[in-house]
């Protein structure tokens, strides 16, 4: 950043008085090597090592860069390491504040920094996909000509939200989000290191557990809400962190609820028999607990899948592709927008018909198999591509329905074992009932008899 008398006189106080800055701020790491999480930008020789002066330079030098991730995941704190740690200029501006003014001044000192004192600038620009074309044109000689290494920071889609010349001229690195487990090294280090509240107070298991569902993956949340909670308890005088002490700071209530005991199968039985049962608002409810717990996204979406095929089948076919659609968003998005798609699917499913016939009918077929009920393959529906099979009577006999007009030919499918077993017993509930009449009236061209 350029310094100026401010800027030193805020660095000054900071360092005398730890507490004038956030937690958040106090704990940014001030090296790569203490970043948490995206390890997979951070190996040797990538570009963010490079643009911190590592690696032999030579004549390939370091590449603008354009940092894709969600919120709280460590952008702006890879840009500050970046600003700690090269001996390059290093200038920071908004998209929210600056425009193509401020991008000019900066290229301009770029360009007499470099032509008077062969010194390199480096320019973090901090939610550029709140610039405009024109704006981000303006950035395009600079890049080009690498009178300045670009950093910039987005949390959009960079293929929607930045022109293509500027991302033809940069490496686009996207961030993963934060593991609990990135969170918690975190929030472990922050308690103990001198720069955040060294010691000053401890932080159980349960609260550890509901502040990392709190924070949901986000750095900065974790660390501002531990900021909050650590200031109530030493308010009160104690030195841990108690839950109640933290729900109270966040407003945010612990749902009782384990990812790795019963209370995870309970809830997930009770959502998926109250989709069961069309109770549309107790299902929310239940879906509301483990999104608020933590939920593996992917987890509810499974078991919403399985419901669709299990309590809802054909009487509403749509069921499964609106199951399938949902895991498939899921994937794509996480949580918090996730939880609009998995309360889509989960409303769609309760308010469908219900039918479990699909449920019943494999099940008795597959109990048969398991009996020992199932027999030779009629020699007319064998396979008859084979040189000899003609002589062992295969496929002689065999009717090709396409050729009859109704498209349903009399004759034997099943093996003699089960030849009058009928498995599929439709309901007439919402779409089955055309399943219902169909099956009906096919098992009558078939010669068949409902039993």
């Amino acid at each position: 950043m350029e310094p100026d008398l401010f800027t030193a006189a805020a660095e000054e106080r900071q360092e005398k008085d730890p507490a004038a800055s956030p937690l958040a701020v106090r704990m940014r790491p001030r090296t790569l090597d203490e970043v948490v999480g995206q390890q997979h930008l951070l190996k040797p020789g990538s570009p963010l090592r490079r643009l911190v002066g590592e690696g032999s330079g030579g004549p390939a030098g370091p590449s603008s860069v354009i940092l894709w991730g969600p919120p709280g995941i460590g952008k702006t704190t890879l840009a500050y390491v970046v600003s700690k740690a090269t001996n390059k200029r290093f200038v920071e501006l908004s998209a929210i504040t600056a425009g193509v003014k401020e991008v000019r001044a900066v290229i301009d000192g770029a360009r007499r920094a470099s032509g008077g004192f062969g010194k390199e600038t480096v320019l973090f620009l901090d939610e550029i996909h709140r610039f405009s074309k024109a704006q981000q044109d303006s950035l395009l000689p600079a890049v080009e000509n690498r009178w300045v290494t670009l950093i910039a920071a987005t949390t959009e889609n960079p293929y929607f939200s930045v022109i293509s010349p500027l991302l033809s001229r940069s490496l686009l690195l996207t961030l993963e989000p934060l593991t609990d487990d990135d969170v918690r090294g975190l929030l472990r280090r922050a308690l103990t290191d001198e720069r955040g509240l060294a010691d000053a107070v401890t932080l159980p298991e349960d609260t550890e557990s509901h502040l990392l569902r709190i924070a949901g993956g986000d750095a900065r949340r974790a660390l501002t809400a531990l900021e909050a909670a650590a200031g109530a308890a030493l308010d009160k005088g104690e030195a841990e962190i108690g839950l109640t002490t933290l729900e109270e700071t966040v407003d945010r209530a612990a749902v009782k609820y384990d990812r790795d005991g019963d209370q995870h199968y309970d809830v997930a039985s009770a959502l998926i028999k109250s989709i069961r049962g069309s109770d549309v608002d107790a299902a929310l409810h239940y879906l509301a607990r483990m999104i608020e717990a933590g939920e593996d996204p992917r987890f509810i979406a499974r078991r919403l899948m399985i419901s669709a095929s299990e309590d809802i089948g054909l009487a509403d076919p749509n069921a499964l592709p609106i199951a399938v659609a949902a895991a498939q968003a899921v994937a794509m998005i996480g949580f918090p927008e996730a939880a609009l798609t998995l309360s889509h699917a989960t409303i769609a499913l309760a308010l469908a018909p219900k039918s479990n016939s699909a449920t019943t009918a494999i099940g008795a077929a597959m109990a048969d198999v398991r009996a020992g009920l199932a027999g030779s393959v009629p020699p007319h529906l064998r396979d008859g591509h084979y040189k000899g099979a003609a002589k062992l009577g295969h496929a002689q006999g065999y009717v090709y329905p396409h050729d009859l007009p109704e498209g349903i030919a009399a004759q034997q499918y099943a093996p003699d074992a089960i030849k009058d077993r009928e498995y599929y017993s439709p309901t007439r509930h919402g779409a089955e009932t055309r399943y219902a009449d169909a099956v009906e009236w096919t098992r009558k061209h078939l010669g068949r008899r409902r039993s």
